[in-house]
């Protein structure tokens, strides 16, 4: 099988603290992959150099064939929540997707309250975000990530602030988008949810990734 992301010797320090130590991985398409590790492990400063978001110091990372920083600056046909979704507070859940389907200009009206009625919300809600609970940002935070139909989706935490519910439901579409072909990179601290969808586990701890 192709790989969908391929990352090959990556290396990253911060204020000479070591964080990544010749990372060498691949996660092959059509496949759900987990990444587990306490906070601070590096999970994050390895999704950010994937996603062009970060320089690594050295090193390699190739998406759908696309070498980040050389043939590209950021990866193409991906979807993405690293850390907290940000939203503008003042507008509700469909003008905040519209503002950024905007950006790119690929999808319109009726993606867009394709996704948030996928992840459990109401598109037609006026309610504005800044009033959201943790949980239904977290749900926009979901559509926002599907709703360009990326061939690939690197998500941080995703269950994070979730109820029991949500954890159900959004498991169930992240299986359902692994059937329809996509990529899909999970980064967790919680090994239930790894473990349940993942078809590969790594784990990283001090800046080196092992396979579980």
């Amino acid at each position: 099988m192709e790989n969908a992301i391929i990352v090959k010797d990556i290396s990253k320090s911060f204020k000479g603290i070591s964080v990544l130590k010749q990372i060498n991985i691949s996660f092959e398409k059509g496949k759900i992959h987990g990444i587990i590790g306490r906070n601070g492990s590096g999970k994050t400063v390895l999704i950010k150099i994937i996603c062009g978001l970060i320089q690594p110091d050295a090193g390699h990372v190739w998406v759908n064939g696309k070498e980040i920083g050389k043939d590209v600056d950021f990866p193409e046909s991906i979807g993405v929540i690293i850390e907290a979704p940000g939203f503008l507070p003042s507008l509700n859940a469909y003008k905040n997707l519209d503002y950024l389907a905007s950006l790119k200009g690929t999808i319109g009206k009726n993606e867009i309250y394709s996704a948030i009625s996928t992840v459990g919300l109401d598109p037609n809600d006026k309610k504005h975000v800044g009033k959201y609970s943790l949980g239904m940002k977290q749900r926009l935070g979901i559509a926002q990530a599907i709703m360009e139909n990326p061939d690939i989706l690197i998500l941080d935490e995703p269950m994070n602030a979730l109820d029991k519910n949500g954890v159900a439901e959004i498991r169930k579409l992240l299986l359902q988008l692994k059937d329809e072909g996509k990529t899909i990179l999970i980064v967790s601290h919680n090994s239930e949810d790894i473990h349940m969808l993942c078809d590969t586990v790594h784990e990283m701890d001090g800046g080196l990734l092992t396979k579980i």
